[in-house]
């Protein structure tokens, strides 16, 4: 005898896999570099072999975006230019919240160069 899967089954099965593909989906970071050039060279360079550049965006302002894995802790590290009398911690922060879902920003200082870096949630 053939046995005919019920489509309470069926949906079960899809439930399962959409969840699986979401969790999959959810360890993974977008970092936008700026301009293509060189666009493969800086992804490797700043996160890592295993990373996936693309330059996409309208003719003439083709951007860079680099994918990489999310990591154990959770969290995509992302860059919103200096820091400085122009943007203090508290703009910093407030810039990182705005660009990235969940994320908070600090400026991070090393001599006299300072920079927005954020951390959110991937």
């Amino acid at each position: 005898m053939e046995r005919i899967p019920s489509l309470a089954s069926l949906i079960s099965l899809l439930i399962i896999f959409a969840t699986v593909v979401n969790q999959t989906r959810a360890s993974i970071c977008n970092d936008r570099l700026g301009l293509c050039d060189g666009c493969d060279q800086r992804c490797k360079a700043k996160h890592g072999p295993s990373c996936e550049s693309k330059c996409d965006g309208p003719v003439g302002m083709l951007l860079c975006t680099c994918t990489y894995e999310c990591g154990p802790t959770k969290l995509c590290n992302g860059g919103l230019g200096n820091c400085g009398e122009s943007c203090n911690e508290q703009c910093c922060d407030r810039n990182c919240a705005q660009r990235y879902n969940g994320g908070h920003g600090y400026c991070n200082t090393l001599d006299d160069f300072s920079l927005c870096l954020c951390k959110y949630p991937c």
